[in-house]
């Protein structure tokens, strides 16, 4: 009888940590902000993760919203240092809403929320060694 109770306790914390139904990304309200300034981009001697989005340059909502990361040198991605940031005026921090669909190899919400637009969007990941790799992506949704 304890392992069906434990069976069943799983079987809800699996389907607590992966929401059914659409995700918000960006919210409208959100979306109207102005942009934001673009900032100086800065590359180290080091090579530190890249990622790559994985999604099309122009896509419809609800959309599967995708980013790949890769490691180098040996080291491994760190799913807590992600910080995901919208690039409006001011910068709103979006981690939040995207860390339950992290892991090691990238990003990978389902059905995510945009209003139509442009949105800038910058990703920061670092690796097992303490190297950072950060990209920005502008993400149109029609």
């Amino acid at each position: 009888m304890t392992r069906w109770y434990l069976a069943i306790g799983l079987t809800l914390a699996a389907v607590a940590a992966f929401p059914l139904g659409a995700a918000t990304l960006i919210g409208e309200d959100e979306a109207k902000r102005p942009s934001a300034t673009p900032g100086i981009t800065q590359r180290g001697v080091t090579r530190g993760p890249t990622m790559k989005m994985i999604n099309p340059p122009a896509t419809k909502a609800p959309f599967d919203f995708q980013v790949r990361f890769q490691a180098h040198g040996g080291a491994k991605i760190e799913p807590a240092s992600l910080k995901v940031t919208y690039l409006k005026s001011p910068p709103l921090d979006i981690t939040e809403r995207v860390k339950p669909f992290a892991s090691a190899d990238g990003i990978a919400m389902p059905k995510a929320e945009a209003p139509q637009g442009e949105h800038p969007i910058r990703i920061e990941i670092k690796d097992s060694e303490g190297r950072a790799g950060s990209a920005t992506f502008n993400l149109t949704v029609n």
